[in-house]
């Protein structure tokens, strides 16, 4: 099944609570252009109320309805309008993609004063030395008033914090009695806490309430797919049981991708065998070749763009993408690919076969905050090219540190076809095979770049040339 999602939303959208709205109205215009599911941000109450973006997890069952937090609306706008959104993405013929961030919560209603061991920051498995503090692990969520649950959270549901509210200290404790999660990812020893209360996989309860929130929530929000946050910090296997046992209960395919933050394949690939692959992951690797590539100054070997990516090894469970909320500038993960390359990039990851691409919301509409503009006419028309490429083959021409194409062509469907070539450094030309059917037509440059047309010898190839830092796609001119 082809699939191109939009992330729907960038960290710096404003305080409105009016984003659920704006995608109602979007939806159509979305559905024309090309995409076929919307990655949503959190749904869910967040600790700063309205000004949470949704990673600060309050209350997962309040989805805009009760007023906790200092609002009723989360950033994005109520439950009602939430629900609303979703029914027009269906209407246009769209998927809804929801974030679920399961790996903490933040913002408890209560403190409760508990024996705790302080750990290492830069090693989570040695300890500094135990002490009693007082922890954020009530949630009770007042506001609520235990409507869809009557679940509670306390210190026996977390393993671990980071502030004592005795002593008015930031520091990573590891409660006692308590045990990092098994499998996580093994920076700073073991990766299992991040921000937050910590949940504890291990305890059955945590995992019951988890099961029963994944069903309503799907069931709730009538969605099609989800995106899970931070992956690399819950036990390996836990989305194993929690997907499939999710699956089994909706009766549906719930198509999945995780967050697993690492530019190293060998993890993104370890986790994909430790969980049994049932999601696919974000191919952060490739994210860093496009970094890297738009901000080395015409050196990076362009003919290794795909090397060591999960793109090349395991494109089915491959969610390409160039920027997300995390690397736009200012963001923790700041890892943003330049302006002036966005356009190569995204013709890598929307008009080649490997991979499922995935477009920014910055990308597409722009970032005022950081006056960045919008790449939409391009993305525009790369996307409608995409559409007209299903079916197509493929071949590569990767042959050259700075210059470097590929062929999309189906000889049964003359339209079915197009030469991208690209460059992050010098202009040039790359010769291509399209093939004998095209012979004699032209092509021309549909991101209108260059002027000129190429025609295609009677042996099918033809001398497709690149403007200095710049990427054509040539497309047949058919009479």
């Amino acid at each position: 099944m082809d699939r191109v999602l939009l992330q729907f939303f960038e960290w710096y959208l404003p305080e409105d609570a009016a984003h659920w709205k704006r995608l109602a109205e979007c939806a159509p215009a979305l559905k024309k252009a090309g995409f076929t599911d919307i990655w949503m941000p959190p749904a869910y109450k967040g600790a700063n109320g309205k000004a949470d973006v949704g990673y600060g997890v309050y209350d997962l069952y309040d989805l805009g309805e009760f007023d906790q937090k200092g609002t009723v609306a989360t950033k994005y706008g109520t439950r009602e309008e939430y629900l609303a959104a979703i029914a027009a993405l269906h209407a246009a013929g769209l998927r809804a993609v929801g974030d679920i961030v399961l790996n903490h919560k933040m913002g408890a209603d209560g403190c409760e004063n508990l024996k705790a061991e302080a750990v290492a920051a830069d090693d989570r498995e040695r300890e500094i030395g135990e002490s009693e503090i007082s922890a954020w692990t009530v949630f009770n969520f007042p506001g609520r008033k235990q409507k869809y649950s009557s679940f509670c959270w306390n210190h026996t549901h977390f393993d671990g914090v980071d502030w004592d509210d005795r002593r008015k200290r930031h520091e990573i404790f590891l409660l006692d009695g308590k045990n990092w999660d098994g499998e996580v990812d093994g920076e700073n020893g073991n990766y299992d806490y991040l921000m937050g209360a910590d949940l504890d996989m291990g305890n059955p309860e945590v995992v019951e309430e988890l099961d029963r929130w994944g069903e309503w929530y799907v069931e709730t929000a009538a969605l099609d797919g989800l995106r899970l946050d931070a992956v690399k910090h819950i036990s390996f296997d836990f989305f194993t049981g929690w997907l499939s046992r999710l699956r089994e209960k909706t009766g549906k395919e719930l198509w999945a991708v995780g967050e697993y933050w690492s530019p190293d394949l060998k993890l993104l690939l370890h986790y994909q065998e430790k969980s049994g692959k049932v999601m696919s992951l974000f191919d952060v690797p490739l994210h860093f070749h496009f970094m890297q590539a738009s901000s080395s100054n015409g050196t990076f070997d362009m003919s290794r763009i795909f090397e060591n990516t999960l793109t090349a090894v395991q494109p089915e469970c491959a969610v390409t993408f160039v920027d997300n909320h995390d690397t736009q500038p200012g963001q923790a993960l700041q890892s943003f690919v330049q302006p002036w390359f966005k356009p190569h990039a995204y013709a890598m990851i929307l008009l080649r076969q490997a991979g499922t691409p995935c477009v920014f919301y910055g990308d597409y509409y722009g970032i005022p905050h950081d006056n960045i503009p919008s790449q939409r006419p391009v993305l525009d028309v790369l996307l409608g090219l995409r559409q007209k490429l299903l079916g197509a083959g493929q071949e590569d021409y990767l042959d050259d540190a700075s210059v470097i194409g590929w062929v999309r062509r189906d000889e049964r469907d003359l339209s079915r076809g197009c030469a991208g070539i690209l460059t992050d450094s010098c202009g040039g030309r790359k010769r291509m095979q399209v093939g004998a059917a095209y012979a004699g037509k032209n092509f021309r440059d549909a991101l209108g770049k260059r002027s000129d047309a190429v025609c295609i010898g009677s042996d099918g190839w033809g001398e497709f040339p690149v403007d200095g830092g710049a990427v054509s796609v040539w497309v047949p001119v058919l009479e």
